[in-house]
């Protein structure tokens, strides 16, 4: 009986310490970093297109590179700080419909740019100034992967700012 339990004991040391082949490397920690700038900016009226827009060229402190992703958010109220991610649609009297919307490309290592525009249903000549004058914007840049497997609800402005540690 008792060379049965040192056998057996042997074999259980034996087969716990045997190491298999290596397995694939694991992924090195993810260093997600996010930048935000602000701007206020006053939409022109384009005749060509029917559409009020401004054009931005934003220089980053950090490197961008073509995977980033460009969030845009537009100040609806100063006290508290609401933002309203893009794109953004306002029904106005008699039917009428503007969208803030946008577009944007990494330019280089450290420059992007972001077409803002302002569409609508309507001639856009007549909208008023309230919609196309000092109009404040943030754009949250932040890697691509963040975006699509953080589980961050990327339309909520506090919650992206709070996932990558930004003020």
């Amino acid at each position: 009986m008792k060379k049965i339990l040192l056998t057996l004991a042997a074999a259980l040391v034996l087969f716990t310490s045997c190491e298999g082949p290596q397995g694939p490397p694991g992924l090195d920690g993810i260093n997600i970093l996010g930048q935000t700038f602000e701007r206020t900016v006053n939409f022109q009226f384009n005749s060509n297109s029917n559409l009020q827009q401004v054009s931005l060229s934003i220089e980053s402190p950090l490197r961008l590179f073509e995977s980033d992703i460009v969030l845009v958010y537009r100040l609806e109220n100063e006290f508290p700080d609401v933002w309203g991610m893009l794109p953004q649609n306002f029904f106005l009297a008699n039917g009428d419909i503007i969208q803030y919307v946008y577009n944007y490309s990494i330019e280089g290592s450290f420059l992007f740019s972001v077409n803002l525009f302002i569409d609508g249903n309507f001639n856009l000549n007549t909208l008023g100034s309230a919609f196309t004058q000092n109009q404040t914007f943030r754009f949250v840049v932040v890697p691509s992967d963040f975006a699509t497997t953080s589980g961050v609800n990327v339309h909520d402005y506090h919650a992206v700012m709070s996932a990558l540690n930004l003020n």
